[in-house]
């Protein structure tokens, strides 16, 4: 009982957190002490249960770096015009009858060189939404789950995903063969979801013809000509060619640090003080709201909310506090029992841990060893956690994976049924399981 009150305790503080916009590392904070009392009351040591923490948070040392290094290539690509140029360019391809699906395939472009779903949300999905509400676009969380759907096709197949570094991580796979499974198992998905918004662009055009005002803005603040697509194309090549992927982002960093210098006309000084600090125009404009953002400082955040999540997942497993989650999945025998149980934990969890991180984490902890008895490798764990977690957590409402974009859209929970692609994904997934471990032994065998 006095785990059930902890664990239901620790929901209400994470809830709150996120509905108040407290950080999260307090109510994580509060969760770990929680639970260490818990067990102290049972008669743990204390020694042990911190030792269980430090195990747990271990998990995490290896992406840490990745997190802080993706950080410091964010503010870079900001100041160097990469982003913006993303922004500007891709907005000068939309066609108004297919807005919503231009939507999609553009936020999915743009989240898959970012490697984050906030990043894409907070550009070039901010300046589709205000191009929406100028267009007179009646079906705005329609927008905002084209953009959603989008986000996350990056957040959760790009190289330079925290998320698909977390999982790499955690199920010791390689994050390269792991890209490639997802694409495979995303081929049906993507598929439907491009049919889907196609059919509801027609129905929903955007009613405006001339150029966003947006574009014109970056345009007039930003010297924007090929080069400054340089960068995301050297990541994208490099990750493709599997280049060591701290080598790859440092590359993608230094070309972007000498565009903001000797394209933007930023000192050195302060080319190196957005990839520290985070990007942030002077200038009084609507951009002033858009392109903001990356930089070691936020990202390092970032990395405290990941190494006390790993420390709460450590101690809830360790201590056996989920037991009784291990011992109902015990019973399940065929492949798409245990993707449904996989899919009911990741739901709970995301609902439960507020955060993507908590969702990975306890996913795997309490779903890795049933797979690896009935014989599946750790590379089928990766990729059914990718299939599940990743994409299911932005579904929950108060749920930070889809509470920040949307608040960065703008936007209300309206947009979760129109994000098609973060359900489809499971959803074909569990009708089609035999096709999916199909793909995954061709990609083994290559």
């Amino acid at each position: 009982m006095d785990i059930l009150l902890g664990l239901l305790t620790t929901f209400v503080f994470l809830l709150l957190s996120a509905l108040y916009g407290v950080a999260l590392v307090w109510p994580l904070l509060a969760a770990i002490a929680l639970f260490i009392l818990i067990h102290l009351r049972r008669g743990a040591k204390l020694l042990h249960l911190l030792r269980f923490c430090w195990q747990g948070a271990k998990q995490s040392w290896p992406v840490l770096s990745i997190l802080l290094l993706i950080g410091a290539l964010m503010g870079s690509w900001l100041a160097g015009g990469t982003v913006p140029a993303l922004v500007y360019y891709g907005t000068q391809l939309i066609a108004p009858h297919y807005f919503v699906l231009s939507t999609f395939v553009l936020t999915a472009l743009v989240s898959t060189l970012m490697g984050t779903s906030f990043g894409a949300a907070g550009t070039i999905g901010l300046a589709l939404m205000i191009m929406a509400r100028s267009g007179s676009m009646t079906q705005l969380n329609l927008v905002a789950g084209a953009i959603m759907a989008g986000a996350y096709v990056g957040d959760r197949c790009s190289p330079l995903s925290s998320s698909a570094h977390l999982i790499a991580t955690i199920t010791d796979t390689c994050i390269y063969r792991n890209i490639k499974q997802m694409l495979l198992t995303s081929l049906l998905p993507l598929a439907l979801t491009l049919l889907i918004y196609g059919l509801l662009s027609w129905f929903h055009p955007l009613e405006i013809s001339q150029q966003s005002d947006i574009s014109q803005q970056i345009a007039a603040t930003f010297n924007l000509n090929g080069m400054t697509l340089f960068p995301a194309l050297l990541v994208l090549v490099l990750a493709t060619a599997r280049l060591n992927i701290k080598l790859t982002i440092f590359l993608g960093w230094a070309m972007a640090l000498m565009l903001a210098v000797g394209l933007q006309h930023y000192s050195l000084r302060e080319a190196i003080s957005f990839s520290v600090w985070g990007f942030q125009l002077e200038t009084d404009s609507q951009l002033e709201a858009i392109l903001l953002g990356g930089g070691l400082w936020s990202m390092s955040k970032v990395c405290i909310v990941v190494l006390l999540s790993t420390a709460l997942s450590g101690l809830l497993t360790s201590t056996q506090s989920l037991a009784w989650v291990a011992r109902w999945l015990r019973g399940v025998q065929q492949q798409r029992q245990l993707f449904t149980g996989t899919i009911l934990i990741s739901l709970l969890s995301a609902a439960f841990g507020c955060t993507q991180t908590i969702a990975i984490l306890l996913t795997h902890q309490l779903v890795s060893t049933q797979y690896q008895q009935q014989g599946h490798s750790t590379q089928q764990v990766a990729i059914d956690l990718e299939n599940t977690a990743v994409v299911l957590a932005p579904m929950i409402p108060w749920n930070i994976a889809g509470l920040v974009p949307a608040a960065l859209l703008m936007a209300g929970p309206g947009f979760i049924p129109f994000a098609v692609y973060l359900y489809l994904v499971p959803l074909c997934n569990w009708i089609w399981p035999a096709r999916s471990m199909s793909a995954l032994a061709t990609v083994q065998d290559s």
